[in-house]
């Protein structure tokens, strides 16, 4: 017999339609596990997610991040972060109690083709999905994950893949000779994000850039106090900026109005624009004639996989480790964990986060 299980469906062309559903469980094909999700985290990066959520040429094909979980014909199935305990099985080497940290649907079960099963995890190997970056169909067990620590458990999916594009971010301006620049801005400064580059960027030895942590000017003594960022400054201070220092822009939020400021501001002298996200997903792009650099995109898988490429994975592993473990030691004084139980505080957190109104010292786990 099946059972109903809740999911939230969002409409492909309006992310604010958002519905909470029943969701039967079919049988299993050869081959597949059903997990239920027991924990996962909503955060900005959700809502970029959602913003992509059709194709946009980013995984070099025709998908987007609708597809990763949902048919063409069908609703929208948010992608998210977060742990699963397998609670049926008809694939090898993937037993009912194994749990695992991976990408999951916003919903309380999800079905995942095994592939490559071995003591570190599996691939889902889904046929829609295998031409997606292996980052989103990478399953790690829990007792594989390096640098993990049961007390940071609740941390790892609000920061861990949030974490890794800061540190992404810090290493190709690293690899770039920071284009340049003398000066770092970082746009949106409160998102997790923007904290784990300016976390990354300040571990570095001197010499490096100046980072500039740009928010809104209610977030500015907070955010000061937290110590990521050589100084904070509000949206409205860009102007004060020295124009004469060469600057790069990394812009979390999507917001145009900022980016326009910054670029009309140093011109010339901004030698780098990097676009990450929009977290700001409702605000004018207004990007068109901007004066400075073309921006460009930064996509963390793409950076990932030339990083694996270039030092191996477990070099790479090691590294990620050693960075994780030095911003656990300071996490919980930066972000409280506020937890959520159910579809109903699930498709709410959902609904928070897209307002913009989340507050960013709080970071959101949901227990389906």
């Amino acid at each position: 017999m099946s059972a109903a299980r809740w999911a939230i469906d969002i409409d492909r062309d309006d992310i604010t339609q958002a519905i909470l559903v029943d969701d039967q469980d079919a049988p299993l094909a050869p081959g597949q596990v059903r997990v239920h999700l027991d924990s996962y985290a909503m955060t900005a990066n959700n809502i970029t997610y959602a913003v992509f959520g059709k194709p946009a040429g980013l995984f070099g094909s025709d998908q987007g991040y609708w597809d990763f979980f949902a048919t063409r014909d069908t609703p929208g199935r948010l992608p998210v972060w977060g742990f699963a305990t397998v609670t049926e099985s008809h694939a090898e080497g993937v037993a009912p109690g194994d749990r695992f940290y991976g990408y999951y649907p916003m919903a309380e079960s999800a079905v995942l083709t095994v592939g490559k099963a071995g003591p570190g995890g599996f691939t889902d190997v889904t046929p829609r999905r295998t031409t997606l970056p292996p980052i989103y169909n990478n399953y790690q067990r829990i007792e594989a994950l390096e640098g993990y620590r049961a007390a940071d458990h609740d941390y790892w999916p609000v920061f861990r893949p949030l974490f890794l594009t800061g540190w992404l971010i810090a290493d190709q301006f690293e690899d770039e000779g920071d284009y340049g620049a003398a000066q770092i801005l970082i746009a949106s400064a409160s998102s997790k994000t923007a904290i784990g580059l300016g976390f990354t960027l300040k571990r570095r030895p001197e010499p490096r850039p100046e980072t500039v942590g740009l928010t809104s000017a209610a977030n500015v003594d907070t955010l000061a106090a937290q110590g990521i960022y050589d100084r904070v400054i509000s949206y409205d201070q860009i102007m004060t900026l020295s124009a004469a220092t060469p600057a790069a822009l990394v812009d979390m939020a999507g917001n145009g109005a900022v980016t326009r400021v910054v670029h009309s501001h140093f011109g010339n002298n901004l030698k780098s624009s990097i676009v990450v996200g929009k977290s700001h997903w409702d605000a004018q792009a207004d990007v068109e004639g901007l004066p400075g650099p073309e921006r460009q995109g930064f996509f963390a898988p793409g950076r990932s996989q030339k990083r694996i490429a270039d030092w191996g994975g477990a070099a790479f592993g090691q590294k990620i480790a050693e960075a994780w473990l030095a911003f656990m030691d300071v996490a919980p004084r930066l972000t409280s964990i506020d937890k959520h139980s159910g579809g109903d505080a699930a498709l709410a957190a959902y609904r928070e986060m897209l307002s913009g109104q989340a507050d960013p010292q709080k970071g959101i786990v949901v227990a389906p």
